[in-house]
């Protein structure tokens, strides 16, 4: 049974909407790839209440060198998102899954520049285990970010895309978690009741080399150099 700290959030997400979590721009086609992510909430002793997040590796096709929750595609063995979601979180870190329990399957949401489909499984990490990046070639670094960090106006800043886009994003864990994954943690954060009032109005450019691998990543899905 997760702890009373984490049954707001429970309660939060029963009716949540996918617009709830981000905005929602265009329809996906019925060949979109689906992928599914692990927000697995824990707690030690020391720090408190804490989120899993991992590093991908700056070498990878797609996401390379983003902060994010453990996850990755849904295939045709796992049978939907929940087992895709444990399947990917103990391939990337090596948790146990048998200590994780699921809470709820929240909804798609449609991800036009990764061209995904995405599945966030909320989870409350009832028996912990070690963690650590399990192949290096995908996963950089594993981290477990307290959300008193997150929550910290310090940590908290808007990232803008040379796009126009801007959105939320995080300083913690020695990670600029932005786009995706910051998007959504924003969101829990707030429907938990955790989150603080931040400046908003500190707003940063995407660094240059964090740019340069989203333009790597959004070549590879459009499938040309001049996009």
């Amino acid at each position: 049974m997760p702890p009373a700290w984490l049954a707001p959030l429970v309660d939060a997400v029963r009716d949540v909407r996918a617009s709830d979590l981000m905005p929602q721009v265009g329809d996906p086609d019925d060949n979109v790839r689906r992928s599914a992510v692990l927000a697995l909430f824990g707690e030690t002793d020391a720090r408190g209440p804490d989120v899993l997040l991992i590093q991908r590796s700056a070498h990878l096709r797609s996401h390379a060198g983003q902060p994010a929750f453990p996850g990755g595609g849904v295939e045709p063995a796992d049978g939907g998102p929940v087992a895709a979601a444990l399947r990917e979180a103990r391939e990337e870190t090596g948790l146990d899954p048998a200590g994780v329990e699921v809470l709820a399957v929240l909804p798609d949401l449609w991800v036009p520049p990764s061209a995904n489909v995405v599945t966030p499984v909320l989870a409350w990490w009832r028996e912990p285990s070690e963690v650590a990046p399990a192949d290096l070639h995908e996963v950089a670094s594993v981290a477990r970010v307290p959300i008193d960090d997150l929550v910290d106006p310090a940590s908290r800043l808007r990232i803008r895309h040379p796009s126009g886009w801007i959105g939320p994003a995080f300083r913690v864990a020695d990670m600029l978690v932005w786009g995706f994954t910051a998007g959504v943690l924003d969101r829990l954060l707030d429907l938990g009741g955790w989150a603080r009032q931040w400046d908003q109005s500190v707003v940063e450019d995407l660094p240059e080399d964090v740019l340069a691998l989203a333009l790597r990543q959004r070549r590879a899905v459009t499938g040309g150099e001049g996009q």
